[in-house]
């Protein structure tokens, strides 16, 4: 009897197991399918979601503004960020393909001149004459170096211009992510309730305060760095397109990376200098270095001043996130990486809290006042 009841047993698990794998694979089967399905949007749903998280308050304004019409001020917002997407798009991919254009041409005909340093170079303090002298070497030598490596420089070329074509599909990227952009912000409250359950369910009674911080840090991560490399690239870019310097719009390009990547623009502005020192009148020169050189060292001011700002997260932690996520995911790892650190951030002061996060701490201990402020708005 004891034998019966354990091959009834044995053969009751058989059949569950059997069971399970197969409930398991049809499961697994439709979330392949799935993502596969939802794969194109996956990346422009994640940048509208960044995007309306970051222009939320740009919206409660506008809405006051145009009497509670929020589908309205949200479509006006995706507009206007339309537009300042596509203008300098065309302007500096139009600098960029008149610069190559140029550039092969005077390759292919062979007349290729670097402008001899001028003496003004040689009487810079300190740097002056052996900047001189390494100049004036290279421009005796440089035509011989750009023929024998011409096919190359040409390959070169080619691999910018296709790189510019495939930022067009970026552009169209971003447009369609501003127009889902459009669509949370008009329905904020109802996306809102939706994460807010799902964040419940994954975290527990502090998820109020994770969202939260993440908004916060989205928004902080989209003005200290993203929006102070986007001032930067404009001061520096304006300089050049009204001194008229070649290849103006490729260098503001350059400039907008370097910004994104956390890397000086001196890299860039510096022999911007020296060439107008080179190339244009003292005057003019002179206030050329002084608004490129300004645009340069800019974000050592603005990022103090907008990194941070309304997150308890010190902003070494947001800025080491932005930095590393861009390393791990490219740009939209910017907002990423700085959400996981400063995540991270909150749980370790919570584990030191005795099991409440700073942020739930700072929420408990403000003035009603305030709290209630918050709420509201």
């Amino acid at each position: 009897m004891d034998n019966e009841a354990k091959a009834q047993q044995r053969k009751e698990f058989i059949g569950n197991m059997t069971e399970s794998a197969i409930r398991i694979g049809l499961l697994a089967i439709l979330v392949i399918w799935t993502y596969d399905i939802v794969r194109p949007f996956i990346v422009p749903a994640l940048w509208g979601a960044i995007i309306a998280v970051a222009l939320m308050p740009l919206t409660h304004r506008l809405e006051r503004m145009l009497k509670g019409r929020r589908g309205l001020a949200a479509t006006l917002i995706a507009l206007v960020g339309i537009a300042l997407l596509v203008t300098p798009f065309v302007v500096v991919s139009g600098s960029i393909f008149e610069g190559i254009s140029n550039t092969l041409k005077v390759l292919q005909s062979g007349e290729i001149h670097l402008p001899e340093p001028t003496q003004r170079v040689a009487e810079i303090p300190i740097i002056g004459e052996r900047l001189f002298e390494v100049w004036h070497n290279i421009a005796s030598n440089l035509e011989k170096a750009i023929l024998h490596f011409l096919p190359e420089i040409k390959a070169g070329f080619s691999a910018l211009a296709g790189v510019i074509g495939s930022s067009l599909a970026t552009l169209v990227m971003f447009i369609i992510s501003l127009l889902i952009a459009a669509g949370f912000m008009a329905n904020s409250e109802q996306c809102a309730a939706a994460m807010s359950k799902v964040a419940v369910r994954a975290v527990g009674p502090n998820a109020h305060a994770w969202t939260s911080l993440t908004a916060a840090t989205i928004r902080s991560v989209l003005l200290g760095v993203v929006g102070v490399a986007f001032i930067q690239a404009m001061l520096i870019g304006s300089a050049l397109f009204v001194f008229g310097l070649p290849a103006a719009g490729l260098l503001t390009l350059v400039a907008l990376f370097l910004g994104i990547a956390q890397l000086p623009a001196l890299i860039i502005v510096l022999p911007l200098i020296g060439y107008a020192y080179s190339s244009m009148e003292g005057t003019s020169a002179t206030i050329f270095s002084v608004w490129i050189f300004l645009g340069g060292i800019s974000d050592n001011i603005l990022k103090p001043m907008l990194m941070g700002r309304g997150v308890d997260v010190p902003m070494p932690v947001i800025l080491i996130g932005a930095i590393g996520g861009m390393l791990f995911a490219g740009i939209i790892g910017l907002f990423l990486g700085a959400v996981v650190l400063a995540i991270w951030y909150e749980l370790f002061i919570a584990w030191l809290n005795g099991g409440e996060p700073e942020a739930v701490l700072a929420q408990a201990e403000a003035p009603e006042s305030l709290r209630d402020a918050e709420t509201a708005e």
